[in-house]
């Protein structure tokens, strides 16, 4: 069965052919610039239609006759309403697009790659793959923010949760990896990259997670602040910033990249191991290091900030699972930053964890133990596979 997951961005359209019975990728590839003019010419691809055809005559060129079955889109916000993967008709775009202010950057975009497929292939079953939906299982006491009743009853604020594909993946693969049954399956699971959120695992369900309305709150993460104190953005409104400035600050302006001067954190591993990290004026220019632009203290500090944060969830999450069976890290960051990795771990001595320095430095694209034999939680490293996850997800629907 050929399934092609879409990833539609507002300027952009990932996609993905996998042959999900043979775990194969058959095609892969990213429309880019879709409806952004390149200088005084128009764009070269005006819309997600365009966009679109590009896919289409990539897929016959690489499959030649064969045909796919089914589409599955990524898509950021489900609500409260969807719990689970749909199949897509008509009423479920709108109600897709009835979220759009719950998620303003994602939803839109993925309402637009699936009215581009039903337009070009109106016969072809399409599948919606929520990100909120494996966090439907929070329990009340972990959704609630402690504000009045009416604000949930009438605007829907609550904490929903992001990431949940690929945090239902990788505790899967985690359990898997520990020889356990995944509804056994008790752990803390690290999804880190430009964007990161920690999820409390207990027998195989969410159970808490950082990001919270938004994909806002939690973790320091590329260029967004995480948890804040809410007075600040009273003050700030005060001092005359107005709504979209302070979203512009705490989304595309702040955390690793407002902190350290890079989103990069590979840029910030360099930059703080160079030996000009102890050049004593943190702010100034000519502390930077050579071509990377940032200085090497603030650097460090980015990644103090970030690793301690990160340290504090997976404490409070050991605690919230009942006992964590594996602390599991994945996505860009998680999979890939062994250094950063180190900084978090060493942190979490009182829980008895404990990294072998020789595992860590390993790169691999397999899943693995990266904590000591001794260590008295499992510390693994499990790459995560959103298009897998959505792939299958969407043939199991079809196929029902």
């Amino acid at each position: 069965m050929l399934i092609l997951v879409i990833n539609s961005g507002s300027s952009s359209l990932k996609y993905q052919v996998r042959d999900v019975e043979a775990g194969e990728v058959l095609l892969e590839g990213l429309v880019e610039r879709i409806g952004l003019p390149q200088g005084d010419a128009p764009a070269a691809v005006p819309d997600h239609g365009a966009a679109l055809e590009i896919v289409a005559a990539r897929l016959h060129e690489v499959l030649g006759d064969r045909q796919v079955d089914a589409v599955g889109h990524r898509v950021v916000h489900g609500g409260e309403r969807f719990a689970e993967p749909v199949l897509i008709n008509n009423e479920v775009t709108r109600a897709i697009e009835r979220l759009n202010p719950l998620a303003p950057l994602h939803n839109p975009a993925a309402v637009l790659g699936i009215r581009a497929i039903t337009e070009k292939w109106p016969h072809l079953p399409q599948v919606a793959v929520f990100d909120t939906a494996y966090h439907r299982t929070l329990p009340e006491k972990a959704w609630r923010y402690a504000v009045p009743d009416w604000l949930y009853t009438h605007h829907g604020i609550r904490r929903y949760g992001f990431h949940g594909t690929s945090h239902q993946y990788v505790a899967g693969r985690a359990a898997a990896l520990l020889g356990e049954p995944v509804d056994e399956f008790n752990g803390v699971i690290l999804h880190l990259g430009n964007g990161a959120s920690a999820t409390a695992v207990k027998g195989g369900a969410s159970v808490d997670t950082s990001m919270g309305f938004t994909p806002l709150e939690g973790l320091v993460m590329g260029t967004r602040s995480g948890d804040i104190d809410p007075s600040i953005l009273v003050f700030l409104g005060r001092q005359g910033m107005d709504a979209d400035a302070l979203d512009d600050l705490l989304n595309r302006e702040s955390g690793l990249l407002g902190l350290g001067g890079s989103n990069d954190m590979r840029t910030l591993v360099e930059a703080a191991e160079a030996p000009a990290a102890e050049a004593p004026d943190a702010g100034a220019d000519d502390g930077a290091v050579p071509g990377s632009g940032v200085d090497p203290v603030r650097a460090q500090r980015a990644l103090e900030v970030a690793a301690y944060r990160l340290a504090k969830y997976v404490g409070a999450y050991h605690v919230a699972v009942g006992g964590a069976q594996a602390v599991v890290f994945t996505a860009g960051i998680g999979e890939n930053s062994s250094p950063f990795r180190a900084l978090v771990c060493e942190q979490l001595g009182a829980l008895g964890i404990e990294l072998d320095p020789e595992l860590n430095a390993i790169r691999s694209k397999e899943a693995r133990t990266i904590s000591t034999r001794g260590s008295r939680i499992p510390v693994l490293v499990i790459p995560t596979n959103e298009e897998q996850a959505i792939a299958e997800a969407t043939a199991e629907l079809v196929q029902a």
